[in-house]
């Protein structure tokens, strides 16, 4: 599990694509530094393993499903990625439940420069949308933010961002059109899973 609090900013080495799936190289001093192998680490909000490290480079297998939903298919050599840790049991709970499960993917639409933040726009998919609202929680390429709107009939969300965001997350300098990963928050879709299960077992035993 993590928190969506990024520790540090990644880089990547090599990408090396199969047939349906890909192997990611990546270099990042800190999280390197106890990345065993068998290591959870959240790779732009995307919990992969690692099967292998050397010095400050660790590698993962990402397999057909994971390139599918996340923006993790277009990576390339030189991107930057925000990198996380999984978290350990006595660890600060700084951030929201994050599982590291991609649920798809969104697109920058705008961003709109603030004295101190930006606030940022980005498209939501509709099978999404039930699970996210205003003032909720959301992570965007593996970043905790809270939802500052939700616009349903344009299809999109907002977030603001404060200068720690933008200084040291890859959502500094995330253009116009790009896209990133999201994660809705799971307990949305606990609740939602309770209540469908829990109406449909009254119908029943009525």
């Amino acid at each position: 599990m993590f928190t969506g609090i990024v520790e540090e900013l990644g880089r990547v080495v090599a990408v090396e694509h199969g047939a349906q799936s890909a192997r990611l190289t990546v270099e990042g001093p800190l999280v390197a530094a106890d990345a065993a192998q068998g290591a959870s680490i959240a790779v732009d909000g995307v919990c992969l393993t690692v099967v292998q490290r050397e010095g400050d480079r660790f590698t993962f297998d990402v397999m057909a499903e994971t390139l599918r939903r996340s923006a993790l298919a277009d990576v390339a050599p030189g991107q930057r990625v925000n990198l996380e840790r999984a978290m350990a049991a006595d660890g600060r709970f700084g951030g929201h439940v994050v599982q590291g499960h991609v649920d798809g993917t969104g697109r920058v639409m705008a961003r709109e420069p603030g004295d101190r933040w930006e606030v940022v726009t980005i498209t939501l998919p509709r099978r999404l949308s039930a699970y996210v609202v205003e003032k909720g929680s959301i992570t965007v390429d593996g970043v905790s933010l809270t939802v500052s709107a939700v616009d349903d009939e344009a299809g999109t969300f907002d977030v603001s961002l404060i200068p720690t965001t933008l200084a040291l997350t890859t959502l500094g300098h995330r253009g116009v059109g790009d896209l990133v990963n999201l994660e809705v928050d799971v307990l949305a879709k606990y609740v939602e899973r309770l209540l469908r299960v829990g109406s449909t077992m009254t119908e029943v035993s009525a």
